[in-house]
């Protein structure tokens, strides 16, 4: 059986649209051009792997 997390379809909080919140210039806006560009993540993304077996996602 699958296991899915139950979803809050009641957001508290408003949207968020993060390309207009990182600034260009800002730290934040340099760490997330490095995790999506530069860094490579496919090391977590193995550790992490839970398709079937482990933690709903």
């Amino acid at each position: 059986m699958a296991r899915y997390k139950h979803i809050d379809v009641s957001p508290r909080f408003l949207a968020i649209d993060l390309k207009r919140q990182l600034l260009p210039g800002t730290f934040e806006h340099a760490l997330d051009h490095l995790l999506d560009h530069e860094i490579d993540l496919s090391a977590l993304d193995a550790r992490f792997k839970n398709d079937e077996t482990d933690a709903s996602a």
